[in-house]
């Protein structure tokens, strides 16, 4: 061993435990650290590993550095502390070690080749801490975000299960009354109200085709075919005027002429109702010249609709998760509509977006055209 080597290493041995109570003094260790009995010895340890490193060629100064740093790391992941309390104690001990070396080295040129030695082992071990640290965090946060994403697919998968099944018990009894309201309807044609309650139950049949859309089941009488938005938006307008009528909301067309696509005719008209729908909902509380206005333009080789409304902004921390499932700003609301819409639409090749500020609040649909 060179002599200045052997004179660093005999001031590490020298003064090793002076040095360890000062640092113990000074660090940051929380009373609950399960680890903090082996606080002084992982100390003595990094000496010792600065010791070795002076004794060792420095090709080889890593192969001591690295398993002992992965240690003392994996022990600060289960003590569940802060990785910067754990880089100020290792530097504290760097500190200590630095002050009393300039009684040590007279020469400028040894004292910089004591400090060079000195940074690179601690810098090396922090480095190799730190990333192992980092690398067990994301892997402990992928398995946590792993088992969240599964247990939230059983759910949706259970609830789409349930769904499905009490919709479908449901739907039967409903398709009676549809059809004796219809023979009513041929017996008596002026019978009051029975127009009312064929609106009532056309809207309960939209929620039942939301529902089974959730539990992943199409519904029986669709079939992909050319749709003409411009007629299916006329038979939305005239299936809603009702509503549209009771909450006095103004609505505003402006149709490019013959806009053509293929899909699910009854899924997009599902799209298209909800989303009015809502917005006929939010206005009916907004007594200042409540509106909604319908643009549709064919730009290249998509199709915009445009559905906005003059209602209260959604509020922005909403604005991001507008889509997920159980996502809803209504007190009654399941918070499914707008998540079947957006599967529908994704489905179609397409996208659904919303943009909400003070003034209006806009859902912008797109899908193939035509070619």
């Amino acid at each position: 061993m060179i002599p200045l080597k052997k004179q660093f290493v005999q001031y590490l041995e020298n003064h090793r435990y002076d040095l360890l109570k000062k640092w113990e003094k000074q660090i940051i260790l929380s009373t609950k650290d399960p680890f903090k009995g082996q606080v002084w010895k992982n100390g003595n340890d990094m000496i010792q590993l600065l010791v070795e490193a002076l004794m060792t060629d420095s090709e080889s100064v890593d192969e001591f550095i690295r398993p002992f740093a992965y240690k003392v790391a994996e022990e600060r992941v289960h003590a569940s502390v802060n990785i910067g309390d754990f880089v100020y104690n290792v530097n504290i001990a760097r500190s200590e070690i630095y002050k009393d070396l300039h009684n040590v080295f007279h020469s400028w040129d040894d004292l910089q080749t004591a400090l060079n030695t000195i940074n690179y082992v601690f810098d090396k071990f922090l480095y190799f801490a730190v990333s192992h640290y980092t690398d067990i965090k994301d892997k402990i946060i992928r398995q946590k975000q792993d088992y969240i994403d599964t247990t939230h697919d059983d759910r949706l998968s259970l609830l789409g299960q349930m769904t499905s099944s009490f919709v479908h018990e449901f739907r039967n009894p409903l398709t009676s009354i549809h059809g004796f309201i219809q023979l009513l309807k041929a017996e008596y044609p002026n019978l009051p109200y029975l127009d009312i309650i064929t609106g009532e139950l056309e809207q309960l049949r939209f929620r039942i085709s939301q529902f089974l859309l959730l539990s992943k089941k199409q519904i029986a009488d669709t079939e992909w075919s050319e749709i003409s938005l411009n007629l299916l938006i006329e038979e939305i307008m005239s299936f809603l005027f009702p509503r549209i009528l009771e909450v006095n909301v103004k609505v505003e067309e402006h149709l490019q002429a013959n806009l053509q696509f293929k899909g699910y005719k009854e899924e997009i008209r599902q799209v298209i109702i909800n989303i009015v729908f809502n917005a006929i909902d939010v206005l009916s509380g907004n007594s200042s010249d409540p509106i909604i206005i319908i643009r549709a333009y064919e730009h290249h080789d998509s199709i915009t609709l445009s559905i906005a409304n003059n209602g209260p902004k959604i509020p922005s921390e909403l604005q991001n998760t507008i889509f997920d499932p159980f996502v809803t700003t209504k007190k009654t609301g399941t918070g499914l509509g707008l998540y079947v819409c957006k599967e529908i639409i994704e489905k179609h090749s397409g996208t659904l977006t919303c943009e909400s500020n003070e003034d209006w609040t806009i859902f912008h649909i797109t899908l193939p055209s035509i070619k």
